[in-house]
């Protein structure tokens, strides 16, 4: 199998969302086709893919007759199942290799792989059963934040504990299952790297971008964030050490949490590292109408050993908002919106908490 693709050869993508959807929509533009494979029969990916298997991930029948039609494989989620991805990894190349997968699936895995790199995280302690967990908050205080080790995005699997909280309860709340305390970090702003790294070693950052959430859902992004230049550096260093380690392939999103901390008497920007995504991401989608090459072309450029595409930003800042639940109900007056960009994915049912589309809007001034 040639380490490089051609046009004509076929990507296939595990996750069949909105991500992989804006995935197929990029390979096409460069020429390449995909084939999804999603046990979700409504998957919005199906509707601009060349090719889709319906089938569970641990269906390893199902898994070998998708890698028998493809060239490369990557995915649009990270908890792809690991014998999942340890079994088309003998057939064929994945991208993001299962490396990257295994440390982003388990938060205590993932906290240790940062730590070991000398990269500064939340304060933080592994918790096994209710017991751990009350040394570990005797350790670290309330408020803390306890969080299951896999399986929690946009706030779900985590808790606050705060003074009064019954711990036992939290814990058995939680599942009972093995989870992780976090010190709660006193953040100014949030932000996020979305980079790329090839096949050959090159890395291509975007602008730092800065994230408001609301009910633990990101809400909007911006970019460039609006934080001292020496912060945004540290931050894009950061990303391209994670990357290095990994010896990564494709978009890579690091989350960051910037702080003011002492430094030689001043209160000065710090970062440190929320969580890794090894994929494309939510907060990069900005870049589809506010760069030259979208986060989605350059996975796929990545992946296919493709040199990599300019990450300017268009304007003076890029805004991106994202529609969620009934907020796409709104899409006639943003199509009426001079300079708006609107992005449905497709999606059948607007739910609270699901995220139908969004929008963005080059901005001429940093307003």
């Amino acid at each position: 199998m040639a380490a490089q693709l051609s046009p004509g050869d076929t990507i296939g993508i595990l996750g069949g969302g909105q991500l992989g959807r804006m995935l197929a929509m990029a390979a096409a533009r460069l020429g390449l086709k995909t084939h999804i494979f999603c046990p979700d029969a409504d998957s919005p990916a199906f509707d601009v893919a060349a090719a889709k298997t319906i089938a569970p991930y641990k269906n390893e029948s199902a898994l070998q007759a998708f890698a028998e039609t493809v060239d490369v494989v990557t995915y649009e989620f990270e908890n792809v199942p690991a014998r999942t991805a340890d079994l088309l990894a003998a057939l064929r190349p994945v991208r993001p290799g299962p490396a990257a997968l295994a440390v982003s699936q388990d938060r205590l895995t993932e906290k240790d792989f940062l730590t070991d790199l000398g990269i500064a995280t939340a304060p933080y302690r592994g918790v096994e059963d209710a017991g751990a967990l009350a040394r570990a908050v005797g350790e670290l205080g309330r408020p803390s934040i306890l969080k299951t080790r896999r399986f929690g995005y946009d706030g779900k699997g985590q808790v606050m504990i705060r003074e009064g909280s019954d711990l036992g309860a939290v814990f058995r709340g939680l599942g009972g299952t093995p989870s992780i305390l976090e010190g709660v970090v006193p953040f100014i702003k949030e932000i996020s790297v979305i980079a790329a790294r090839s096949l050959d070693g090159e890395f291509a950052a975007y602008d730092v971008t800065e994230n408001v959430h609301a009910n633990h859902i990101l809400s909007v992004s911006r970019a460039p964030a609006k934080i001292d230049a020496a912060c945004a550096v540290a931050a894009v260093a950061t990303a391209k050490k994670i990357a290095d380690a990994l010896d990564y392939i494709g978009v890579l999103a690091v989350e960051l949490f910037v702080t003011k901390e002492p430094d030689d008497g001043r209160l000065v920007q710090k970062i440190r590292v929320n969580e890794t995504a090894p994929r494309v991401h939510n907060s990069g989608h900005w870049t589809l109408d506010g760069a030259p090459c979208s986060q989605f072309e350059q996975h796929i450029r990545a992946i296919a050993g493709w040199p990599l595409g300019a990450t300017r930003h268009h304007g003076a800042a890029v805004e991106m908002r994202n529609l969620i639940g009934d907020d796409v109900n709104a899409w006639p007056d943003i199509l009426r919106e001079p300079g708006a960009c609107l992005h449905l994915y497709g999606k059948a049912e607007a739910r609270p908490g699901r995220k139908m589309g969004h929008v963005t809007r080059v901005l001429d001034r940093d307003e």
